[in-house]
């Protein structure tokens, strides 16, 4: 899957995920956020998230925080 972190207008991060036959740039185009902070490939791993690679078209890269940041969306509060 492909990804890209952007920061809503009171400075929240939003992770948005989509499938590797959509292009970054495409995704960018759609949203409503000012700022895109990061971006790159997402894989699950033995139950974590890894984040890799680099958008050229956008000028952004992968973060080491970035896997964290998605984890947190998919946490289910009870």
């Amino acid at each position: 899957m492909k990804y890209l972190i952007c920061e809503d207008f009171s400075g929240d991060v939003i992770p948005i995920l989509f499938p590797e036959r959509i292009l970054h740039e495409e995704i960018r185009e759609q949203i409503p956020y000012s700022k895109v902070v990061s971006g790159g490939y997402v894989f699950l791993k033995d139950g974590k998230f890894i984040c890799k690679g680099r958008v050229k078209e956008l000028n952004i890269s992968a973060r080491d925080e970035d896997a964290e940041i998605i984890n947190r969306f998919f946490i289910i509060s009870e």
